[in-house]
This record gives structure tokens, C-alpha cells and sequence, in this order.
């Protein structure tokens, strides 16, 4: 058996926590005890190889938290709203992983959160994805557990999925609809996320207490599509698509993301040079694109 410190990772199988796990396992300076809530799934399988300690976790299940969390040094915590798309579920959540972080005595938690837009906004806009994990920072800080919380910037992934770029009803070009207007929005690929926490729980003294915004660069959505262009060999254009038009367009969620692109117009704290700094290879948008081209060609 290793004599390292155990580092629980919850969501191991996820985006995210497979992202976390697989970096701390490369650092070899910590053990991985990777929480799915299935371990016979490929990807548990595949940590396991890797030398992680697979384990069953729920983050509905309190025995299966505390056991998650014994005799472990840290813990990786992300919650997935869009698994049940309750701001409450996901705030329960995150209030257990904090109570039992605090009563088995972890020496750091680095939390994926994001900032109250309700209560930074004064209730003027509310995003729910954002609100509940401001809402898990605070009370992880307010019982005292030494905690960092990472701050996300939008995932490039998300231009392969439902930001992807839409043929044009009129013309033989797509178009990017997000209305940011001419405000550069921060972006970063969920894969790199793994490498920065991996430089943060390797830096306790300089990083606990404290909320990074991660981000690997911030582009103009006619940057984004200029990107997009030059990839696909077709002319992607900003469809300077506006907040209102964007909150009718009538998914679920509509009015949620129409507040969040407020948000993001009002500039979050992202910190790219220190995202840089932790993750030197952190991939550019370009870079992401040209490493996902089979994934856009669909389009």
C-alpha cells in the first residue's frame, strides 16, 4: 500500500472529475480515490488501471460521502445541475460533502463552484447553475473547511454541442449565436481543468481560502467564429443574436443562459495568466478546435 496522501474525487467518470483524477494520478504526489456511482464503467475501470482507488460514491447517499471521505488528506467536489436541475439538490449536495469535510478534519477541498449571481445582481438576474454552487462556496468557508474553489469559464465543448454553429436559412454560411455582442467571453476546455487543481492542491498555503476564475483566453463571438471558419473550410458569422431575441428562442433553460450571457457580459473574475501559470499547456480555443475536428465535422 502508498504511503500518499488520499485525495477523494468525486464525479471521477465525469468530464471534470476524470480530468482531476487523471492529473493527480500523473503528479504521483497524491493517491486517487476516484467516486462513481457506478464502478463497473469503462471509465472506472480505465482509473483503476491507472492506480486509483475506485470506490462507490453518491452524492445523494450520506453513509457513501462519509466513507468517500475518511482518512482522506483532500477532496475534489463537483455537482452536476444539469443531472436534475434543482438549485436545491444540488445546494443539499454540496452542504453534505462540506459537513463531513469539516467533521473528519480534510486539509483542503477544492471545490468546482461559481459565483451567487442572485446575490451579486441584487436578484436581478438568477442563474441558477451559478447561484447554487456561490451558495455551497459560502458555506463551505462559512464552517471553516480550508477550501479553494475553482471558477470555470465557459467550456469550449460546448461549440460541439448546443453552441454549435447553425447552417444559415438564407445563405450558404453558419452562424454562432450567443449574445455577447462585441464583449469578449473567457472559455477554457474541460480537459485542462485536471491539471490546473493538480497545481493547486500541490500549493495549499498560496491557495486556500481563495476563488480562481479559470479561463485559457477570452475571444469576441466573431473571433470564435473566425476560429470556427478557418477549421471548417465555411464561413461562420456572429449572428449578433440580442438577449431578448435569445431569451424567446424557447429551450428549457432560455431565460437561465439569456441571464448568464448577462453575466458574462459584466466580466467575472477569469484569470488567464494565472490559468497559464498553473496548466502551462492549457489549449487555446484554436488549438481545442483543431484536436476536436471529427467531433465538428458533423455539422
Amino acid at each position: 500500500m502508498t504511503n500518499k496522501k488520499v485525495i477523494a474525487v468525486f464525479g471521477a467518470t465525469g468530464a471534470q472529475g476524470g480530468s482531476v483524477a487523471r492529473a493527480i494520478l500523473e503528479s504521483k504526489k497524491f493517491a486517487v480515490r476516484a467516486l462513481t456511482r457506478d464502478v463497473t464503467r469503462p471509465k472506472a475501470l480505465l482509473l483503476r488501471d491507472l492506480g486509483a482507488e475506485v470506490v462507490k460514491g453518491d452524492l445523494n447517499d450520506e453513509a457513501s460521502v462519509e466513507a468517500a471521505l475518511k482518512d482522506a488528506y483532500g477532496a475534489f467536489v463537483v455537482t452536476n445541475f444539469w443531472d436534475h436541475f434543482s438549485k436545491e439538490k444540488e445546494v443539499c449536495q454540496g452542504k453534505l460533502v462540506a459537513d463531513y469535510a469539516k467533521r473528519l478534519g480534510l486539509k483542503h477541498v477544492v471545490y468546482s463552484g461559481l459565483e451567487n449571481v442572485k446575490r451579486l445582481t441584487g436578484g436581478k438576474l438568477e442563474v441558477e447553475h451559478f447561484d447554487g454552487k456561490g451558495e455551497v462556496e459560502e458555506y463551505f468557508w462559512s464552517i471553516g473547511v480550508p477550501m479553494t474553489s475553482i471558477r470555470l469559464a465557459a467550456y469550449f465543448e460546448n461549440f460541439l454541442t448546443i453552441w454549435k454553429a447553425m447552417k444559415a436559412s438564407n445563405g450558404d454560411y453558419y452562424t454562432l449565436a450567443l449574445p455577447m455582442g462585441d464583449i469578449p467571453m473567457d472559455g477554457i476546455s474541460v480537459a485542462d481543468v485536471g491539471a490546473v487543481t493538480s497545481s493547486i492542491f500541490n500549493s495549499p498555503a498560496e491557495f486556500l481560502g481563495k476563488a480562481v476564475g479559470l479561463s485559457a483566453e477570452a475571444l469576441t463571438v466573431q473571433q470564435y467564429a473566425d476560429v470556427l471558419s478557418k477549421s471548417l473550410g465555411k464561413e461562420v458569422r456572429d449572428a449578433k443574436i440580442t438577449l431578448e431575441a435569445y431569451e424567446k428562442l424557447g429551450f428549457p433553460g432560455a431565460k437561465e443562459m439569456a441571464d448568464m450571457f448577462r453575466f458574462y457580459r459584466m466580466k467575472p473574475d477569469r484569470d488567464v495568466k494565472l490559468t497559464h501559470r498553473l496548466n502551462p499547456k492549457v489549449k487555446s480555443f484554436s488549438q481545442f478546435i483543431s484536436e476536436n475536428q471529427g467531433a465538428l465535422m458533423g455539422i
